[in-house]
């Protein structure tokens, strides 16, 4: 496939409520949109990148300025989606760069073939159960109200945002509030230390799914000597950049369940091989989400579909983080969310929506 050019597009979306977590707060999404141009079609990719480097490493700006500079001169003039990541594996790093343009291609790849992302990736199903994620509060009131407003909506599965100060209170809350049946689990993304294992384990009395990414990102050793103190299963999240970290995770005993962000993996063929080695391994999976756009939650949701993804996902409806998307919203029906059935990705930005939200674009020729 041919690569005619390449669009860098930022947009500007205001979420609907503030969302705070251990290292942050976003009021509005910096997102960078891909959107790649063949003789036959386009393809568009969103990058998870966070405007600070506070997540991780990588930042909008720096995953737009390599795209720009190392990423696209590295491809051939005749590019398969699936050859995409061994191109660009001599740039170090900057997996969300890569993955947001590995989906462009790959999107483009597909509408082309008339192929969905969900029969390409292997789907099992044609809809898939959602959880919501539930940023940290100023009160336990107002935590209390807001996951009730998500119950009554209908998400299958509650996710509390906790650190250091907000965790076994608010916890406790929920669980006594909405009953032992709710399934409801924790993230922590990275603020505890080893230190602080025998605070961490009076959550087990709460009977969680799992706690996510308690400890620091690049220490697997510790995150297997906290998971020997603890009940409650440990998932792994920040730690996880590629299949072989996924591998390494397994044998330490460092988690037993893995959220794959496919964003953070470096794109979804990346996402795809670390379900398959989990699956074999007997280690659940789920979806998580980086506040994504219609565009990202698309090829979330397909994601999603693979047989191994055992848990609710984050992928949650367009409403949770936006008033207005950027593409025909998601809309849950009875907790889930459908598959695209379209080709590609199956859904498009509404070209109205997306030039109000436009704040810059570059257009780059092969």
């Amino acid at each position: 496939m041919k690569i005619t050019g390449v669009e860098l597009r930022r947009i500007a979306m205001p979420l609907v409520a503030p969302f705070r977590t251990s290292f942050g707060t976003e009021t509005t999404r910096d997102v960078l949109l891909v959107r790649v141009v063949t003789p036959e079609a386009e393809g568009w990719g969103e990058c998870v990148a966070m405007s600070q480097p506070l997540y991780s490493s990588e930042y909008v700006d720096g995953a737009a300025e390599v795209i720009r500079r190392f990423l696209l001169p590295a491809l051939p003039d005749e590019v398969d989606a699936q050859a995409v990541a061994r191109h660009l594996a001599p740039i170090k790093g900057h997996r969300m760069a890569k993955a947001a343009l590995e989906t462009a291609i790959l999107d483009a790849q597909l509408r082309a073939n008339g192929e969905s992302f969900g029969q390409f990736l292997g789907a099992a199903v044609d809809r898939v159960p959602c959880g919501v994620s539930v940023g940290i509060m100023d009160t336990v009131p107002q935590l209390l109200d807001a996951v009730e407003g998500y119950l009554e909506e209908g998400y299958v599965r509650i996710k509390l945002k906790i650190e250091p100060g907000w965790d076994v209170e608010p916890v406790r809350a929920v669980r006594e509030r909405f009953g032992e049946d709710l399934l409801l689990q924790v993230d922590a993304n990275a603020a505890y230390t080893l230190a602080d294992a025998r605070h961490l384990a009076r959550l087990d009395a709460f009977g969680l799914l799992l706690i996510e990414q308690p400890l620091a990102n690049d220490d697997l050793v510790q995150h297997a000597q906290l998971a020997a103190q603890l009940q409650t299963p440990i998932c792994l999240d920040e730690s996880i950049e590629s299949a072989e970290h996924a591998a390494a995770a397994i044998s330490l005993g460092a988690c037993s369940i893995i959220n794959i962000k496919p964003g953070r993996t470096g794109g979804y063929l990346e996402a795809r091989r670390i379900h398959d080695l989990c699956r074999a391994h007997g280690v659940a999976v789920w979806c998580g989400g980086m506040l994504e756009t219609g565009l990202g939650r698309a090829a979330n949701v397909a994601l999603a579909a693979l047989p191994g993804f055992t848990l609710p996902g984050d992928t949650s409806a367009s409403r949770r983080y936006y008033a207005t998307d950027i593409t025909e919203p998601f809309e849950l029906a009875e907790g889930h969310l459908s598959v695209p059935k379209g080709p590609g990705l199956g859904v498009e930005p509404i070209p109205s929506i997306l030039e109000e939200v436009t704040t810059s674009s570059e257009w780059i020729p092969a």
